[in-house]
């Protein structure tokens, strides 16, 4: 089925690209006909000038799209290749501002491990970021269309700053694949059960936190739900840590015995900046919501009326708890703005 499709879209690309190429020429042909009648140069010049145009266009799309010729791809540090693989990772990598030896001309594996290295700590910096904004994304906006999109957009431009910052040109088939190998890379793209007990855990561990805990407000009745905003919001985080570090990864891979190790490693890693995203975002979040209940409790209250003459006692008994939960609840929130 997967063939199959895959050879209708490029069938159809191939058609919508020969339709466009053939009404390009017609266009050009009658302009240049047009201006022959003038003079028989210019009819000339004009399909000169636009096969020139026409040429540019396509070598310079042809050289976005095709990245330059890449060696073998070694098997382990010892294979023969691995040399060449080294030069090539050399001229692709962007030195780093950071590096002792940034313009250093007999760049060894040294150099370029130690490159490697520094741009890790930007990678991991970069996804640290955008996976702070997507814990409160997931949090407040789960289940939403914007949630979901937001939340799309932020990891493929995080694919993409990751990528960018270890290619000093960028070229469109070297992250197509990069997107397609992090996509196939993440938990539930090819779905298989045996995976999820590994991917829920750090989840579950991160939502139940002592920070968690100890911040939760509104009791008993209000817990179900601040959880579900925890878990919406750490799973969201979890899987934007995935898409960066696993993405990182297959940037700094330099022999396939590495790639094998991705998503071992990067599972691993993941779940420790979760830790520290949640240990961070929970206190804001808690205390946040804690506020807007308190205050969303004092607007209801404030509907209750006030006991009068010709009130009942259940009026009148209802009019004072409400007083009197007014009264605590202004205390908290002048306690905490103190604080």
């Amino acid at each position: 089925m997967k063939r199959k499709l895959k050879t209708l879209a490029l069938t159809t690309a191939a058609f919508i690209l020969a339709a466009l190429l053939i009404a390009l020429f017609n266009q050009l042909y009658l302009f240049s006909s047009l201006l022959g009648t003038l003079h028989p140069v210019a009819g000339y010049a004009v399909l000169a000038l636009g096969a020139i145009v026409l040429g540019f266009i396509v070598v310079s799309v042809l050289s976005i799209w095709i990245p330059p010729a890449k060696p073998p791809f070694p098997e382990n540090d010892g294979a023969p290749s691995h040399g060449a693989y080294l030069r090539y990772m050399e001229k692709r990598l962007p030195a780093h501002p950071s590096h002792p030896e940034p313009a250093a001309k007999g760049r060894d594996s040294r150099w370029v491990k130690a490159n490697l290295k520094l741009l890790e700590v930007d990678a991991l910096n970069a996804t640290k970021e955008l996976a702070t904004k997507n814990f409160f994304i997931g949090a407040f906006a789960q289940n939403t269309s914007y949630g979901t999109t937001t939340s799309l957009m932020n990891n493929l431009k995080l694919v993409w700053k990751v990528y960018s910052m270890h290619h000093r040109t960028q070229h469109g088939r070297d992250l197509l694949k990069l997107y397609r190998s992090t996509y196939e890379s993440l938990p539930l793209s090819d779905f298989h059960k045996e995976e999820l007990p590994a991917h829920i855990k750090p989840v579950i561990q991160s939502s139940f936190s002592n920070t968690l805990s100890s911040l939760l407000p509104g009791g008993n009745l209000l817990t179900p739900f601040f959880l579900n905003l925890f878990i919406a919001g750490a799973t969201n985080t979890y899987l934007t840590c995935l898409t960066g570090i696993i993405s990182m990864r297959y940037c700094q891979t330099l022999s396939r015995e590495e790639s094998a190790e991705i998503l071992n490693r990067s599972t691993f890693e993941a779940a420790f900046m979760l830790k520290e995203i949640i240990a961070e975002c929970n206190p804001i979040l808690s205390v946040t919501i804690s506020k807007a209940v308190k205050n969303a409790g004092m607007d209801s209250l404030d509907r209750v009326q006030p006991a009068s003459g010709s009130s009942s006692i259940a009026q009148d008994i209802v009019s004072h708890l409400a007083s009197s939960l007014k009264n605590i609840i202004r205390e908290n929130i002048e306690t905490e703005k103190e604080k």
